[in-house]
């Protein structure tokens, strides 16, 4: 008896160690499983926030609310305002606003505000300052960025160009959602844009 007894506990302990041995497996089989989930959940990136900021990159956000400066090879991003939109202090650009519109367009050195037949407009603060996106939803950067709707109310104008909404409607609600959670976590800047001087409708030709 004792002997049977003896080879049962042996064989109890040997089991506890097999399966104490096994937790550590399954856990990291567990937390494997979850970061591909998340990777996954968030376009192949680690959080919404990194694949906001790649959807930001590659959508060129920086050409025009970045303002630029002179850099070895010409202008560049001035990355410590990052976003920030026209600089404040910057004087409206000196250019003929009936000339630029026979040309097509003009704009500024650092390429933040830009003259056409439609008026003057300046790349709003896209950070998360109280004189950018400080206040705003996410509804309200969809309606922006995917409808075209001046500070993404309803019933206001339309964002002029050259602010392409017209091919950023086809971002998706994820995608509208990742890039929203990146711009509200990069540094704030407190920078006030002038409004737009828009121009008048055009006159409708004589019948």
């Amino acid at each position: 008896m004792k002997t049977k007894f003896s080879i049962a506990c042996v064989m109890l302990i040997v089991l506890i160690i097999a399966a104490c041995n096994n937790e550590p497996a399954k856990e990291e089989t567990a937390n494997k499983t979850n970061e591909t989930a998340v990777i996954s959940t968030f376009g192949g990136f680690e959080s919404q926030a990194k694949w906001g900021e790649h959807l930001v990159m590659i959508s060129g956000c920086n050409d025009c609310h970045t303002p630029k400066k002179m850099g070895p090879n010409g202008p560049e991003p001035d990355m410590s305002l990052m976003l920030s939109g026209h600089p404040a202090q910057m004087p409206p650009p000196p250019i003929d606003q009936k000339e630029a519109a026979k040309k097509g367009i003009a704009v500024t050195q650092d390429l933040t505000a830009w003259v056409g037949a439609w008026g003057i407009t300046y790349a709003v603060n896209l950070t998360p300052d109280s004189t950018g996106l400080g206040a705003w939803n996410e509804e309200q950067f969809s309606k922006a960025i995917r409808e075209g709707k001046w500070m993404g109310l309803e019933n206001t104008r339309p964002v002029m160009p050259p602010m392409p909404w017209q091919d950023f409607k086809y971002f998706s609600d994820d995608e509208v959602k990742a890039m929203f959670a990146y711009l509200k976590s990069i540094p704030a800047v407190h920078n006030i844009v002038p409004q737009a001087v828009l121009a008048p409708p055009p006159t409708p030709p004589a019948k």
